[in-house]
């Protein structure tokens, strides 16, 4: 049991828009190493909008330590929905919503809703800079950005959130 319901849903929701990211890299081809590294910016990400926005109704270690967290986090970007769609559009060259529409049988992605929710929350407040790989997936879904900006996309994360 965690009773970290906040957490729980925090970790939830937002590992959607991560596994949308996983999902461009792999089908971009780019490997498990760069994988992994969105994987890693993602969940750093999730922990600091956790902490950011909901102080201390949500703990860090619910991210970092519990399966609703990062093992959650791990199955859904290595094959979960949110991911294959992404992988799928970026190997055919469509949108995710292409795909979203010809391969879900009227189902909805939560990655995509998810992301755009978060980027108007995170715009609303001027904050889209220090959430970049969330900003980077709205930005690819919606167009403006391609899958081969991610990496400068991130960059900034490379070394981790060590100044707050």
């Amino acid at each position: 049991m965690v009773s970290d319901v906040a957490g729980v849903s925090l970790g939830g929701a937002l590992k959607n828009i991560v596994a949308l990211a996983a999902g461009f890299v792999d089908g971009r081809g780019w490997g498990d190493n760069a994988k992994a590294a969105v994987m890693r910016v993602g969940l750093l990400e999730m922990v600091r909008f956790g902490r950011e926005f909901f102080g201390a109704e949500v703990r860090p270690s619910t991210f970092t330590e519990e399966s609703a967290g990062v093992a959650d986090l791990i199955t859904s970007c290595m094959g979960g929905r949110n991911f294959r769609c992404a992988k799928m559009a970026v190997e055919r060259g469509v949108s995710v919503d292409e795909v979203e529409r010809t391969e879900l049988d009227g189902q909805m992605l939560q990655g995509t809703t998810t992301a755009r929710e978060v980027n108007s929350f995170l715009k609303a407040r001027g904050l889209e800079a220090r959430y970049p790989l969330f900003t980077a997936v709205i930005g690819i879904l919606d167009g403006k950005y391609k899958v081969d900006d991610i990496p400068a996309l991130v960059a900034k994360q490379a070394h981790g959130f060590k100044k707050e």
